[in-house]
C-alpha cells in the first residue's frame, strides 16, 4: 500500500516569511491579508481493488462539495458562504465570509468511473476509486516458435 500526502498553497508571493510570522496566534487572517491561501490536504491510497482520496475538511458538511469528473480527471470543490448581523446597544455589526478550494486528480486508466463513490464523516471527505475488474482465470499456457 503506498500513501501520498500533498498540500498545495496558492498565491503570489513567497514562503520567505513563513519562520518570521509563524508565532503570530492568527496566521490565517495574516495568510488571507498577504493573499495567500492554502487547500486541504489530501492523502491518496492505492491497494489490489481500488484507489482512496482522502481529503481533511473540517467544518463544512457534505452539501459543501462538488465532485465532478471530467474526462480523465477528478475535481473536488467547495464553496461555503456566511453572513450574520447582530445589532446590539444602538450599534450594527455585519460580518461575512467566504471559503472555496478545488483539487483535482488525474485517473488511472484502471479506474471504473461508473463506480466512484463519496463519503463526508467527521471532516474527512472519503472518495473510494475502484479499479476494473480485470479476470483474473485468463492465464493461458503456449508454446512460441521460434523463426
Amino acid at each position: 500500500m503506498s500513501t501520498t500526502s500533498l498540500v498545495k498553497p496558492t498565491g503570489f508571493l513567497p514562503f520567505l516569511f513563513d519562520d518570521s510570522f509563524s508565532p503570530w496566534p492568527d496566521r490565517n487572517d495574516l495568510e488571507r491579508f498577504l493573499g495567500r491561501q492554502s487547500v486541504p490536504a489530501a492523502n491518496i491510497t492505492e491497494n489490489k481493488q481500488a484507489f482512496s482520496i482522502r481529503v481533511a475538511a473540517p467544518g463544512l458538511t457534505k452539501d459543501d462539495f462538488k465532485i465532478d469528473l471530467h474526462d480523465d480527471f477528478i475535481v473536488i470543490s467547495s464553496e461555503k458562504k456566511s453572513n450574520s448581523e447582530e445589532e446590539e446597544n444602538g450599534y450594527k455589526r455585519k460580518e461575512f465570509s467566504y471559503n472555496s478550494f478545488s483539487r483535482s486528480f488525474q485517473l488511472p486508466d484502471q479506474i471504473d468511473k461508473d463506480k466512484i463513490e463519496a463519503t463526508y464523516q467527521d471532516g474527512i471527505l472519503a472518495i473510494s476509486l475502484p479499479k476494473k475488474a480485470v479476470a483474473e482465470n485468463n492465464a493461458t499456457t503456449r508454446q512460441v516458435s521460434i523463426k
